[in-house]
């Protein structure tokens, strides 16, 4: 299936992308499913977008809350193809009828339809984005119909997180979103392993097994009085009407979805919604972790997972909105979640979950709970061995909906399913594979040998600062190379030579200099080449030339400049020098430049902000290395947002296109958070001695790192808490933020690199001091070589291993 020849049949050819709305391709009936409603209507599909008109005479539309229509995005809705990211098939009421279509700005919508035959229709009507470039599938149409079991199979994910180049959240997932669990079905809402079993101490010690669950058992089966009384039920069955189970509920459902989340927008609407407008009972109601913990192991109609949430969002546990949720029998009044004793407040709960998730323990015994959920254990004979047999409507293909006449009937039949839970669909029918160890991957990491801290200087002919440096060092890449810039504008194409496993070998020295992992750019060290290595375009007299001025494409093909007195920016070919694109836009000079990170084909968003107090949204196109989508119009691309709010020159901006947010900071004044759309969000703001902010680090984890002028430092979450502040005696020129997010390295005037927790910026390793100031840094793609630009015109690297600061390496090697 997933062989066969690139989609032979295309109703969509390139050319005609460019036509604009165009006569319908095709027009189907269709339900759009949000979380809390199913709405009837009709989807049209041109050549460029999808349309759903809501049908509005449907009485069952008509009964609809008028505040769930309010969090009910799409009922007239318009999907432009350029915005299509990934297209996967989907289950709805445990039928394979419905589709899920995620967009470019981070938000996905859900379609079911009348029967399978549309769904293939459809997909083939749709661009051929299969189902993303995060999982190592072809952007072909059958990828988006291949069955979940398909997907794993093909994917190069397991094996990915094998080698541990995901974490243990990433790959669950994975796991969820393959398997047809997503955001727009509460009852089909992604499942998180609760991993933790101490909520009542004051420390929570992550190297005890005492602390951790049993992953290989289900929810029912953990205590085994508990465990005893499921398995009785399931042998004692007698109802001959209905196969027999272990449990009539579920670890999984709309109800305990709603349960979880019921502090937060638009949840508390649903959950009033469903429930004729009043909240659970009191006692019944979510109100601590302690309590839910204990129900789920002893209360017999009680075998709830977690949901992702509890690993990211410390939101859901505070009752910002004062909700009345009522007294308990005790006479204590629900408001905020009580919280563990060792989690002092929300963020550390979820801080503290998350190292539990992605700690040994849980990396040892993961697979075990996948074979339950997801795998070999979900049914059948193992299923029972294992104590995990839930009510039959819980499975996909227990019933086809169509096969029943009577209307009566198949509308309780639907009620039942929705009301019950669905299992997820079944991924593989033999034991999923362990992870490897970590000691076994990294042994370096594990062996007390310290290695020196610096692996080379590289010193440039000229004495010009290095103010920026982009570590380009993936092995797949044409030239994976460190490109530098100098302040006068001289770049450096430096070629990256991959031999971090040679580094700490036995009979390795520093004297073998091609084993130095950077070579300088040949045309920069014999000066022979040096225009083309020369931006000479006449840069604003009043731009002071920053890290920011500068942006290098993921490939190291091409950088981008600004601060010109024309009020452009300008894209120039790191191989001849030569200028490719002049890009247009502000009002006035434009002061800094930032990308986020690159998809499949390097494809990226590009920011710039300007003197004229406005940011810009561009798309480089990775195919046609331009600013734009469109080649016959690069003199003058549209930027795709307009970003405002500053009322002073920006100075500083970061993009993520994983959390699909730009965040920027002006002369003075709060820094901004916009979505990538262009909608601001909120201001982070700090003190008084955090008006002025100097650069910024965002994490895919939603943690943001800003410099403020002399000293300051904030972490923020993405929601707008300030979570930690510090002030170091320095002044800093370069920040980053490790892959994972959880260490933040520091540089400045005093030359000396810092690494710091990046939480709650508890100091972990000062760096031997260099001859002259930072001005500019980067990790290689591994994170094991830190590489810094000095203000002497040369560049340092330096060994880095965070794995060094890490709590299981600290306690256990």
């Amino acid at each position: 299936m997933l062989e066969g020849d690139e989609d032979a049949v295309s109703l969509l050819q390139e050319k005609e992308m460019d036509n604009l709305a165009g006569p319908v391709v095709l027009s189907s009936p269709a339900q759009l499913v949000a979380p809390l409603l199913v709405a009837r209507g009709t989807l049209s599909i041109t050549t460029t977008e999808i349309y759903f008109e809501v049908d509005e005479d449907d009485p069952a539309f008509k009964r609809v809350d008028s505040k769930v229509l309010a969090y009910t995005e799409g009922l007239h809705g318009k999907w432009m193809f350029s915005e299509i990211r990934a297209v996967f098939s989907r289950r709805y009421l445990l039928q394979n009828t419905a589709m899920e279509v995620f967009m470019a700005n981070r938000t996905s919508v859900m379609f079911n339809f009348p029967d399978q035959a549309t769904v293939k229709k459809v997909v083939y009507s749709l661009p051929r984005v299969g189902v993303g470039t995060s999982y190592g599938l072809p952007q072909a149409r059958r990828i988006s119909l291949a069955t979940p079991r398909q997907l794993f199979k093909s994917s190069n994910m397991t094996q990915r997180w094998q080698r541990r180049e995901i974490s243990n959240f990433e790959y669950l997932m994975f796991l969820n979103t393959i398997s047809g669990r997503t955001y727009n079905d509460l009852n089909q809402y992604p499942v998180f392993p609760w991993v933790l079993t101490n909520y009542d101490s004051e420390e929570m010690n992550l190297t005890l097994p005492g602390n951790f669950r049993d992953l290989s058992k289900p929810v029912g089966a953990l205590n085994p009085k508990r465990a005893a009384f499921y398995a009785e039920r399931y042998e004692t069955w007698e109802d001959d009407q209905t196969p027999p189970c272990h449990y009539n509920s579920h670890y999984s459902t709309a109800a305990s979805t709603l349960h979880w989340l019921v502090r937060i927008e638009p949840f508390t609407t649903f959950l009033l919604s469903a429930n004729n407008n009043k909240f659970d009972h009191p006692d019944q109601t979510f109100s601590a972790i302690a309590r839910s913990w204990r129900n789920c192991q002893r209360d017999t109609r009680d075998v709830k997972e977690l949901i992702p949430e509890f690993y990211y969002l410390p939101e859901m546990f505070v009752n910002s909105n004062d909700y009345h949720l009522g007294m308990r029998e005790g006479g204590t009044m629900v408001c905020d979640v009580d919280l563990p004793a060792w989690a002092k407040k929300p963020e550390d709960l979820v801080r503290i979950n998350r190292m539990a998730l992605e700690s040994e323990f849980v990396s040892c015994q993961l697979h075990q709970w996948i074979d339950l959920i997801f795998g070999y254990k979900q049914r059948g004979p193992e299923a029972v061995r294992a104590l995990n047999v839930f009510h039959y409507l819980t499975y996909e293909g227990s019933v086809k909906l169509d096969s029943i006449t009577d209307p009566l009937l198949r509308e309780a039949t639907e009620a039942q399913i929705q009301s019950i839970g669905q299992t997820p669909s079944q991924l593989l029918i033999e034991p999923h594979p362990p992870r490897s160890s970590a000691m076994h991957l990294s042994p370096l990491m594990f062996k007390d040998q310290m290695q020196q801290d610096v692996i080379m200087v590289l010193k440039f002919p000229s004495n010009s600062p290095v103010t920026h440096i982009a570590a380009n060092t993936l092995p797949h890449l044409t030239i994976p190379a460190v490109v530098t810039v100098t302040c006068s504008r001289v770049f450096a194409v430096n070629r990256w030579h991959n031999n971090v496993g040679l580094r700490g070998a036995p009979g390795y020295s520093l004297e073998q200099a091609y084993h130095l992992p950077i070579e300088m750019d040949s045309l920069v060290a014999n000066n022979t080449g040096s225009n083309k290595r020369q931006i000479t375009d006449l840069v604003d007299q009043s731009i002071q030339i920053t890290t920011h001025c500068f942006v290098v494409t993921a490939d190291n093909r091409y950088i981008l400049v600004c601060g010109f007195w024309d009020k452009s920016f300008r894209v120039y070919s790191s191989e001849t020098g030569k200028l490719t694109q002049i890009v247009f836009g502000h009002w006035d000079v434009v002061t800094c430049l930032a990308r986020s990170e690159s998809y499949i084909g390097g494809d990226c968003y590009i920011v710039s902000g300007s003197r004229d107090a406005t940011l810009l949204l561009w798309y480089w196109s990775g195919r046609h290395h331009i600013i734009g989508d469109n080649p016959n119009n690069s003199d003058y691309p549209a930027p795709r947002a307009v970003l405002t709010g500053h009322d002073q020159e920006v100075v500083c901006v970061s993009v993520c296109a994983e959390l699909g947010l730009v965040i920027s900071g002006a002369k003075e004044g709060p820094c901004l958070v916009h979505t990538i759309t262009g909608d601001l969000l909120r201001a982070l703001e700090g003190t008084d001695y955090y008006q002025c902010p100097r650069l910024i680090s965002v994490s895919s984890e939603g943690h943001c790192i800003i410099y403020y002028e002399r000293g300051h430092f904030c972490n923020f979450s993405i929601n707008g808490k300030l979570l930690a502040q510090m002030e170091v005696n320095d002044s800093t020129r370069a920040i980053l933020l490790s892959s994972d997010g959880h260490n933040l390295a520091t540089g400045g005037d005093n030359g000396v690199v810092e690494v710091w927790q990046a939480c709650d910026f508890k100091p972990l390793y000062v760096y031997p001091g260099c001859d002259a100031g930072i001005r500019a840094m980067d990790l290689s793609h591994d994170q094991r070589t830190l590489i810094t630009g000095m203000a002497s015109g040369s560049i340092v690297a330096f060994n880095i291993d965070f794995n060094r600061w890490h709590h299981e390496h600290q306690n256990r090697y």
